[in-house]
């Protein structure tokens, strides 16, 4: 500190803090290390004991009135700034004694004791009192006379209430919900630690900064803080807080609690503390916290990745973290493969592939009751024998597979421990951060880092976010149900349990699946929901050339077959992961099931072969594909592609009757019908108007026969596929076909109205011989050249949204097409039902390219192009349809 040559000795300083209203801490200005501090107490007049917090768990003693006013009022006058002040006296203690001053010099400037005298705020002491001082009897006998300060009236009034601590901190912070509370900083005790009291009701509170932490010091023997285990910056730290906030009026937002602690903002009129603290490089980001912050943790990220560009601080040695052979970091690329939960396959614009992983974020893992890994003894399939493993690639697969996605490449974590490098990544489709989806729903977790590691998401902090929304939902794997996996019975090479589930295969006709793994151009694996099976199928009715594969015995690789990889990449990307519906024919005598493969109204088999990518075997005469399969094959062969490139066509003769030509040209023939029944997949069973009044003299009669003849409850067993008389909710007889029977329970189709349900077995008896021969009055149709949309929630509103337009009422139908099931078109009050459906964005278009719909598919196209400009329902995102450019392989 500076002392001027004048008598008496004039010492400069700023004023750190009011210790009480007769006592200030002064300091000099920073120049090198902390600035020098010194207490001065002043001459001549006693201020009122403020309260103290009693150590340990001794009480805490109490204030003297206008203890808060007096020290409030030099606090308002003296905090941060400059003074003039005079030494007295000093004691053999050190206590110094003397004047303050505010002003330029002593003479002219405001004498800071006489100010409180005048204001009843200390008392003089009158013993022993100079000459100089005798005008603060003055000064103190006229605040007297005013009643002013601690002489008013109403003085032993003016004691505060201070609550010291609070039983449940957690209650306190829900107390003020998040609002900004007035205080006023009393302790730093480092840069991210404050006490403060909350006003006006005196809670004496500590704060730990929200989503900072700054350089601390350790505990030494003695249990006070040890200098020498200061963290570097330390000092620094403490005092650029100090310097800002200490004593200062500041709002404070209680966010949290950790321990006994509050975890909280401080705002002052110039800003955040924490974020100035993060942009001088005083303090480095916590993840812990930081979803709290009052700020947003992009700011505060953005503020600390400012302070690390600029190296300041203890951002000094800092380097960035490495990216490896990583050139673009920003990708776009279509989703042909979800690996697991946390990495996917991409096609690149340059046909390559690549596999990324999920930036920070950890797929369900095997544990105990405890949450701890389980370590894995015995064969596992994690997809299947995971908990919520399942769950969470097909959430990523029904959402992602065929897609286009925005990659950003946000650090590479390198090879280590026999694993080979990973490039990780945040992935999004139409805007939607999917990691965050994913965690968001319960289905992964994210991994907590080291609090310097650098290699992490660039959205870490809304995944922190995510998961904590997720565990206070109950979603997924935070949720009260168990762990359950998913059961499959594996048929791939075991003959008798293909052998179980070939009826039930052949049987259900075209069954829906998911093509789990291509093995070769028509060879793969594809799991069946419905019977919960994992199965292997060939193609029925083509030859496909083979790929390199193992040698028998292991003795080497065998060589691919020419088009023999090709085959395959264009069977993996088509139907990899994809929905699909299979057909199976029959079973060899391995335990493969051959059969079909469908991907909407494409067959694969076709597919192939006109592809040029397989011919056709001799079994598919017997087929009734064959005609399909015949002219793809004479249309590769003509066009020489792939297998028939060396093809030589032969001369036709002449007295071959030529093939009967398509139809290309559309008819219509609506009839009227009346919609009974709604199901998925856009099918629905429909009576038609003309036959009403026969379907209901043929009710009127069975109901009578069964009146007349009533059976026996219970007495009749039905079986599988039977046809029978069962009962609906209304205590009616109505004619049924068996579906399922279980435990007493026999599920059932009503054949003359298409609705199903589940019955006891007293419900259903023998249907009467003379109503068994009268032909179903409800059929299932499917609209035609329209589709349900991919994502579960969506398909529901679809649904609800079908069945308010067409559900019990009279419609008129057109036959489109067919192919197994009718396709039609239904025409409500003169408009297309399909077409409104699709233009409100509930349907999407299904382009079968059918010369004989051509027009009426580009009609549905531009109202799916309306629905995709105006963002309606599935829109909603963007364009949810698959990309099939050129430029990812198609």
């Amino acid at each position: 500190m500076t002392a001027p040559n004048q008598t008496p000795t004039v010492f400069r300083g700023i004023c750190k803090q009011v210790l009480s209203g007769d006592a200030i801490t002064i300091r000099s200005q920073p120049r090198t290390g902390r600035p020098k501090e010194r207490q001065l107490n002043l001459s001549n007049v006693t201020a009122p004991r403020p309260a103290r917090r009693g150590p340990g768990n001794t009480d805490a003693t109490a204030d003297e009135p206008c203890a808060w006013a007096s020290r409030e009022f030099l606090r308002k006058k003296l905090v941060g700034k400059e003074v003039l002040f005079t030494i007295e006296t000093s004691t053999n203690t050190g206590r110094e004694y003397g004047h303050v001053y505010l002003g330029n010099d002593i003479a002219t400037g405001e004498n800071v004791i006489e100010t409180l005298v005048s204001e009843g705020l200390v008392q003089v002491r009158r013993d022993n009192l100079r000459d100089s001082a005798a005008k603060l009897i003055e000064l103190e006998d006229n605040a007297k006379a005013a009643g002013k300060g601690k002489w008013a009236p109403d003085a032993s009034s003016q004691v505060r209430d201070i609550i010291w601590s609070v039983e449940s901190p957690r209650v306190l912070v829900e107390k003020f919900g998040g609002k900004p509370v007035p205080a006023v900083i009393e302790h730093v005790r480092d840069g991210s630690t404050l006490r403060a009291f909350l006003l006006p009701d005196m809670y004496h509170v500590t704060v730990m900064l929200s989503g900072v932490r700054c350089p601390t010091v350790k505990l030494g023997s003695d249990g006070k803080p040890d200098p020498s285990l200061a963290e570097p910056y330390f000092e620094e730290a403490r005092f650029f807080v100090e310097s800002r906030l200490l004593q200062r009026e500041v709002t404070i937002v209680l966010e949290s609690v950790n321990n006994a602690n509050y975890i909280g903002s401080v705002l002052h009129p110039n800003g955040d503390i924490a974020e100035l603290l993060l942009r001088e490089g005083f303090a480095r980001c916590v993840d812990w916290s930081i979803a709290h912050s009052h700020a947003g943790a992009e700011t505060l990220r953005a503020a600390e990745r400012s302070a690390k560009e600029k190296k300041l601080r203890i951002w000094k040695d800092y380097k960035p973290a490495s990216m490896g052979s990583v050139k673009d970091k920003d990708i776009q690329g279509k989703v042909i493969e979800i690996v697991n939960a946390d990495a996917l396959v991409i096609r690149m614009p340059d046909n390559s592939t690549k596999k990324i992983f999920l930036s920070s974020v950890r797929p369900p893992r095997m544990e105990n009751k405890e949450g701890q890994e389980v370590k894995r003894t015995q064969r596992v399939r994690p997809l299947y024998d995971v908990p919520f493993m399942w769950e969470a690639r097909e959430f990523l697969r029904r959402k992602m597979i065929g897609q286009k996605v925005q990659v950003h490449v946000d650090y590479v974590q390198p090879a280590s421990d026999g694993y080979p490098e990973k490039t990780c990544c945040t992935v999004r489709l139409g805007g939607v951060n999917m990691a965050e989806a994913l965690v968001g729903k319960g289905l992964a977790t994210v991994v907590r880092y080291r609090q310097d590691e650098e290699r992490r998401s660039s959205q870490y902090d809304a995944l922190l976010a995510a998961e904590m929304k997720a565990q206070k939902s109950g979603n997924g794997m935070y949720g009260k149900k168990e762990n359950a996996t998913v059961k499959v019975q594996d048929c791939a090479g075991d003959l008798v349990k293909s052998k179980q589930f070939l009826p039930f295969l052949k049987r259900i006709g075209r069954a829906d699946g998911i093509v789990e793994f291509v093995a070769s151009g028509s060879r793969m694996r594809v799991y069946v929901p419905r019977e919960t099976c994992l199965v292997t199928l060939l193609l029925a009715g083509v030859s496909c050339p083979r790929g390199a594969r193992p040698a028998p015995g292991g003795a080497g690789t065998m060589e691919a077959e020419p088009f023999g990889e090709e085959a395959a990449a264009f069977t993996r990307d088509l139907c990899l992961q994809h929905e699909v519906q299979i057909e199976v024919d029959s079973m060899d005598k391995g335990g493969n099931f051959i059969g079909w493969v469908f991907l909407g109204d494409k067959n694969l088999a076709v597919e192939l072969v006109a592809a040029g990518l397989s011919s056709m075997h001799f079994s598919a005469e017997e087929s009734k594909y064959y005609t399909a399969l015949q002219r793809a094959l004479e249309q590769a062969q003509k066009a020489r592609k792939g297998i028939w490139k060396d093809y030589v066509e032969k001369t036709p003769v002449a007295d071959e009757p030529a093939a009967e030509a398509e139809p290309t040209e559309r008819k219509e023939h609506y009839k009227s019908v009346v919609v009974t029944e709604v199901g998925e997949e856009c099918r629905f069973f429909a009576q038609s108007v003309d036959k009403g009044q026969e379907l209901e003299t043929m009710m009127e009669k069975m109901r009578a026969e069964m009146a007349a003849n009533p059976p026996l409850p219970g007495a009749y067993r039905p079986k599988k596929n039977d046809q029978i008389a069962a009962k609906f909710v209304d205590n009616e007889w109505y004619r049924a076909r068996v579906e399922r029977i279980a435990q007493g329970q026999v599920s059932v189709i009503y054949v003359d109205y298409g609705n199903r349900a589940t019955i006891p077995v007293t419900d259903c008896a023998a249907l009467p011989g003379m109503f068994a021969a009268a032909p179903r009055y409800a059929k299932e149709y499917c609209l035609a050249c329209v589709k349900m949309p991919k994502d579960e929630d969506m398909i529901k509103e679809s649904q609800l949204a079908l069945s308010e337009d067409v559900l019990n009422r009279e419609v008129e139908l057109n036959i489109e097409y067919r192919d197994g099931l009718e396709y039609v078109t239904l025409r409500a009050a003169g408009q297309d039902v399909a077409k409104g459906l699709v233009e409100e964005g509930l349907l999407m278009v299904d382009a079968r390219r059918d010369p004989r719909v051509r027009e009426l598919v580009a009609d549905y196209q531009a109202a799916q192009d309306r629905a995709r400009r105006e963002h309606k329902n599935i829109w909603q995102y963007g364009d949810v349809t698959d990309d099939d450019a050129t430029e990812f392989g198609r």
